[in-house]
C-alpha cells in the first residue's frame, strides 16, 4: 500500500523522530505527536486519528524504565512501563477499531526484544512490551472479526538502540555495548513493512542489524 498520511506517536525523539522523518523524506503527510499530547488519554487519541485520518501510525511512545534490581523497585517504578507503553498501544489500538482507520491501514507498535528474553534491570518494562505483543494479536483479530482490512503490527529491535535513552541506560546497566541498530534502522524497517508486502500476514515482527524477521 502506498503511503500517504501517517501518524506518528511518540514523535519527539528516539524512534518516532527518525521515524517521522524517514516518512516525511519519503513525501508522506505526517502528523507527528509528541509529549505535548497525552496518548494515554482515549479523547485525545481519538482527536489525534481525526486530525491525522493516517494511513500508517506508528506507537513509538513510551516511559523510560527505571534501570534497579526488582528488591530496588517501588511498584510504582515496577508498574510505570504498563501505564504508559501498554496502555497508549491500548487505546491506541481500540480507538482504531472504533473509528474505524480505513482498509488497507496499518497500526505498527513498537515494542522490545526484551519483551522476548525479560529484562531482569527494567522492573516490569519486559512484561509490558510482551503484553504490547499478545494486544496487536488480540486487535487483528478484532479487526479480522469484523472485516475491517486494518493491519496491526508489533516490531521488536532485538538490539538495544545505539543513541536512545533507554538503549544506552539499558547498555550502562547490564555492562553491555549497544549494537549497530539505531533508531534510523527501525525507521526504515518499519516503512519497508508498512509499504511493502513481505511479511503482511505477520503480526509479530522482528528487527537487527541484519533485517526482519518473524517472531
Amino acid at each position: 500500500m502506498s503511503i500517504q498520511r501517517a501518524l506518528v506517536i511518540g514523535a519527539r525523539s528516539g524512534v518516532g523522530l527518525a521515524t517521522a522523518d524517514a516518512l516525511a523524506a519519503a513525501g508522506v503527510h505526517v502528523v507527528a505527536a509528541g509529549r505535548e499530547r497525552d496518548a494515554t488519554d482515549p479523547d485525545q487519541v481519538a482527536a489525534l486519528l481525526a486530525e491525522a485520518d493516517p494511513d500508517l501510525v506508528v506507537v513509538a511512545a513510551g516511559t523510560r524504565p527505571r534501570m534497579a534490581s526488582v528488591e530496588e523497585q517501588t511498584w510504582e517504578s515496577f508498574s510505570a512501563p504498563w501505564n504508559v507503553d501498554v496502555k497508549i498501544a491500548f487505546e491506541v489500538g481500540r480507538a482504531a477499531l472504533a473509528r474505524p482507520l480505513r482498509p488497507g491501514a496499518t497500526v505498527l507498535i513498537v515494542s522490545s526484544g526484551a519483551g522476548l528474553h525479560g529484562s531482569a534491570l527494567s522492573g516490569g518494562y519486559a512484561g509490558a512490551k510482551r503484553t504490547q505483543m499478545f494486544l496487536t494479536q488480540y486487535l487483528q483479530r478484532a479487526a479480522d472479526a469484523r472485516g475491517l482490512g486494518i493491519r496491526f503490527v508489533a516490531l521488536a529491535p532485538r538490539q538495544l538502540l545505539a543513541g536512545t535513552p533507554i538503549g544506552e541506560a539499558a547498555a550502562a546497566a547490564y555492562g553491555s555495548k549497544t549494537g549497530p541498530l539505531d533508531p534510523a534502522g527501525v525507521a526504515s524497517a518499519i516503512v519497508a513493512i508498512a509499504s511493502g508486502d513481505e511479511h503482511r500476514e505477520a503480526t509479530l515482527l522482528a528487527v537487527t542489524s541484519d533485517g526482519i524477521t518473524v517472531i
